[in-house]
């Protein structure tokens, strides 16, 4: 790698040694920068030619050099005769002008160590081309070591050598008298042009008169550079001392030989003994064998020997010559009428210019993008043109790389994009730039996209022509991909919004919807909902076509796999929009099954979502539902093994309305726990304490007690005879009321209930007891189902565990023991009066119950009614707690969630309680009566 980098080093200081050297105090650098050493021509190659720019303008620009040092060898005043001679021609050089004479840019400037002038830029000689590399640099540029000429080129390279001596010969009266390879250069853009007029030879004669020319004699002693090519020059130039301009025809056949034949010339030339050469070359010449020309194409083949013929008068003209039928080659001619197009009209301009993309394909690449391309884009000040130019010019744009494509061709687009004079000619380099505008995107850079390309795009959706709108809606789908999101979002999806809501053109709104509908792929979901989805209900008109446009998109969005509408936009703004349009009298019957295909899919899918979501979140809440049961379970289990003798007291207490000091509440409502008060610590009366301690020894008795076992009771006949509802309920709520003054050990319920008051439950969980009261309670007294009611042991030494039966206890043996342990004392029920109806006498509670109620010997019909099964309402849960010890809970078998085998129980088999009677008719409307 270093040596590489040193050696790269030396080169390039031996290169800048080497200009330096040469043009160091040339008057051209004071104006030009002189750039590297690109190709040499001229007589006997021995002019250097380097890159270069004008200071000024910055100009390209070729430099010539002529490096007085190699011709040091020579005599000084042979030195002399060459620098002469090489100013010469230069001088005449820079005195002509025509497109087919190379042109010069800047005179030539002497120093003491060079000869310098400018140029046009220059490629390379043909002699370069053609294989003679001499005074190039060292190693040989790529560009010319590889360089092959098409045909294309060669034709039209000969055609323009032989306007170029028409020119000379017709109009100047001029012999150029040194035509060769050498002398011909291939400029930028691959023309063809003639230099090298330093042995060039004018007519004596007037203007007007036939031209005569005087060539001097052939001097074998003088410097090379100081005589033409010899085997580029006529015979009769050396054998007679005459020429003419068919002198330089014979060079142009020479030429045309060379040029097919890899720059070999006719014959070679001993240039020793000239004459003798020539003499030699003359017999040759008189009869020319066939194989010297079969490189030739044939179609020339025939008009090369004569340009050879020894007999000057056989020798076609240059005029003549450019008009042979091989020089009317279609490449040829177009690039002919390129080089004349300042000569043309507008008119046979754009003629010119609408059958160019014809052409196109069948030219080199070379040739398109060196040759037409500059010849194209230099058609762009003239605004009236650029419609008929731009098709070939984005045409060629196909055929280049992006890194060509930007520095050839972007640069003079450019200013195109923005021209919007003339209206017309504007409209139509719209309409041009739409159809090719996925080439726009792929080849420009991002930042011209930004800065040309999508502004054109917008003014094109904002022009007042339709069929630009129309275009433009049409064609952005097929490069939307192209488009950075941030410029769709914010400046394409507005412009086309704008277009379809201002517009009043149908066909225009139309393609509005359909182009949002095919570009929809490229937004993300939420913009769609937000911006395009509520932008569909804004549209005011009701043609068939706009309604499809817009449940096309509807449908679009909501069956894309990234996009779909979610459930609660369907439910609240989709649907109800996709309704409305559906009943619009404007549509067939195809068009409303549409609606309604769409209508009900998203119908489905809105239903199946909804679905999914609450089973999940049933599936969710039973699973809660399960866990809190078995926690409950567990806590029930823990308190049924601690009981708490002062909690059961103050439990029975609220039960009964009990005025004890402390009040606590064990349990759990609505799900939490809430943790026992603490007694209050204020003093207690006498009566008060007497009170508790009456209260305390009845719990102790009942802990002593032997366990209540169920007894199964048949079910009672069943009677007609309508019961006296009044007196069912007073004598129940006697029994009632003589309980409340025993109390007992009572363990917590098996499972927690709410807050311990007087009065109705509101609660309705099955999970969880409600409100305890000396009522009836809601949840407690009715199960669906027919379940019968049960009755669990307040301590497990009571009943040995958990009831299993499903009848009911005989209640009259537990009412008649309370009985004989406690008076009863009459209560204030004149809180109940409000549950008869106003049918009934008025007669209060209190006076009912002011005569003694005895125990029944059975229990109270009353109670029965409400222990009967019914397969709609089932019967009393339990009595009242506080019942001699006896727990009013919601058993475990009473929970269908615990015993769910009595759930396929028959209605029939629920009537299991003790003096249960079949209700009548009457029953039932007194229940009416008592509960609405």
């Amino acid at each position: 790698m270093e040596s590489m980098l040193n050696k790269l080093k030396s080169t390039v200081t031996k290169v800048t040694a080497d200009v330096t050297s040469a043009v160091m105090g040339n008057p051209v650098t004071r104006e030009f920068e002189v750039g590297r050493h690109i190709a040499s021509g001229g007589p006997g190659m021995c002019w250097r030619i380097y890159n270069g720019t004008k200071k000024s303008t910055k100009q390209e620009v070729a430099v010539f050099v002529f490096d007085k040092k190699i011709i040091d060898r020579y005599q000084k005043f042979e030195k002399d005769q060459i620098i002469d001679s090489l100013k010469r021609g230069v001088q005449q050089l820079t005195r002509l002008r025509h497109p087919r004479l190379l042109t010069v840019q800047h005179p030539l400037e002497e120093s003491r160590d060079c000869l310098a002038f400018c140029t046009e830029p220059v490629f390379a000689s043909l002699a370069n081309v053609l294989g003679q590399w001499d005074n190039l640099p060292s190693p040989v540029p790529t560009d010319i070591k590889d360089y092959k000429l098409y045909d294309v080129e060669t034709k039209y390279g000969l055609l323009q050598i032989s306007e170029g001596l028409s020119f000379l010969h017709s109009g100047v009266k001029m012999v150029h008298g040194n035509l060769c390879p050498e002398n011909i250069i291939l400029n930028k853009s691959g023309a063809w042009k003639i230099m090298g007029f330093d042995f060039s030879i004018s007519s004596s004669n007037p203007s007007d008169a036939e031209p005569k020319y005087v060539c001097k004699e052939w001097d074998p002693n003088l410097p090379p550079l100081c005589l033409p090519n010899p085997e580029y020059v006529a015979p009769e130039y050396i054998l007679s001392v005459s020429c003419d301009s068919a002198s330089d025809m014979y060079s142009l056949g020479v030429v045309t030989h060379a040029v097919f034949n890899e720059g070999k010339p006719v014959f070679q030339v001993n240039k020793q003994d000239i004459f003798k050469s020539f003499s030699r070359q003359l017999d040759q010449l008189s009869r020319l064998s066939p194989g010297v020309l079969s490189q030739i194409p044939e179609e020339v083949r025939e008009h090369v020997k004569m340009l050879l013929s020894v007999t000057a008068n056989v020798r076609p003209d240059a005029d003549q010559m450019t008009k042979i039928p091989f020089f009317d080659d279609v490449g040829a001619v177009t690039l002919q009428y390129f080089d004349s197009l300042f000569q043309r009209d507008n008119l046979q301009k754009s003629q010119f210019y609408k059958g160019l993309p014809k052409v196109l394909p069948k030219l080199p690449k070379r040739v398109v993008v060196y040759r037409i391309l500059p010849a194209l884009t230099s058609e762009f000040v003239n605004p009236d043109m650029v419609p008929f130019v731009l098709p070939n010019v984005l045409l060629i744009a196909e055929e280049c790389t992006k890194e060509e494509y930007v520095r050839l061709i972007l640069p003079d687009l450019s200013p195109v994009f923005k021209q919007q004079e003339p209206i017309q000619a504007s409209n139509m380099i719209l309409l041009i730039f739409l159809q090719k505008m996925d080439l726009l995107l792929t080849k420009t850079p991002p930042e011209d996209i930004k800065n040309s390309v999508l502004p054109m795009v917008y003014r094109a959706l904002e022009a007042p022509s339709i069929q630009i709108q129309e275009l433009c809606l049409n064609i952005i789908p097929t490069f939307a991909n192209l488009i950075d999101y941030p410029s769709m979002k914010n400046a394409l999806i507005p412009r086309i919004k704008s277009a379809c809501l201002q517009t009043s053109s149908l066909a225009v709104r139309v393609n509005s919807l359909v182009c949002l509908g095919k570009i929809l792929e490229y937004l993300d979901k939420w913009y769609v909902i937000d911006e395009i989805l509520p932008f569909l209900q804004q549209i005011p008109s009701r043609e068939p076509a706009v309604l499809m446009g817009i449940l096309g998109i509807y449908k679009c969005t909501f069956t894309h796999k990234k996009l779909g509408i979610p459930k609660e936009h369907l439910a609240g703004k989709s649907l109800p929009h996709l309704v409305s349009l559906s009943i619009d009298n404007n549509l067939n019957l195809n068009q409303f099954n549409s609606f309604m295909a769409v209508i009900k899919e998203m119908l489905n899918r809105m239903e199946a979502e909804q679905k999914t979501k609450l089973e999940q979140l049933h599936s969710m809440q039973e699973q809660q539902r399960s866990l809190n049961l078995s926690n409950q379970m567990t806590q029930s289990e823990e308190t049924k093994n601690t009981p708490n003798l002062s909690s059961q007291v103050r439990d029975i207490d609220d039960i009964f309305g009990g005025s004890s000091a402390s009040t606590g509440v064990n349990g759990k409502e609505n799900g939490s726990t809430s943790a026992a008060s603490q007694p209050s610590r204020v003093s207690l009366t006498l009566e008060e304490k007497q009170r508790l301690a009456k209260e305390q020894e009845q719990a102790a008795k009942l802990r002593s007690q032997q366990p209540l076992a169920p007894q199964s009771v048949k079910p009672a006949t069943t009677t007609t005879q309508a019961k006296d509802l009044t007196s069912s309920l007073l004598n129940n709520m006697t029994s009632l009321n003589s309980l409340s003054l025993s109390s007992g050990p009572r363990t917590a319920p098996m499972q927690t209930g709410g807050t311990l008051s007087s009065g109705f439950s509101s609660g309705s969980n099955m999970s969880s007891m409600g409100t305890i009261s000396n009522g009836f309670n809601s949840t407690m007294g009715f199960h669906t189902g027919g379940m019968s009611m049960g009755v669990r042991p307040a301590t497990p030494g009571l009943y040995g565990g958990m009831a299993t039966t499903t009848s009911t206890p005989n209640f009259s043996a537990l009412t008649q023991n309370q009985n004989q342990t406690q008076p009863s004392k009459p209560p204030d029920m004149s809180a109940l009066d409000s549950l008869f109806s106003a049918s009934k006498p008025k007669v209060s509670l209190n006076q009912m119950t002011s005569k003694p109620a005895a125990a029944p010997a059975a229990p109270s019909p009353w109670l029965n009614q409400f222990g009967s099964g019914q397969p709609q309402t089932a019967g009393m849960q339990a009595a009242p707690m506080g019942m001699a010890g006896v727990q009013g809970g919601f058993g475990m078998q009473a929970n269908p969630f615990f015993n769910p085998q009595n759930f396929s129980q028959p209605a029939a088999n629920a009537t299991m309680n003790t003096g249960m009677l079949k209700q009548s008719t009457s029953v039932n409307n007194d229940l009416k009566d008592l509960f609405g």
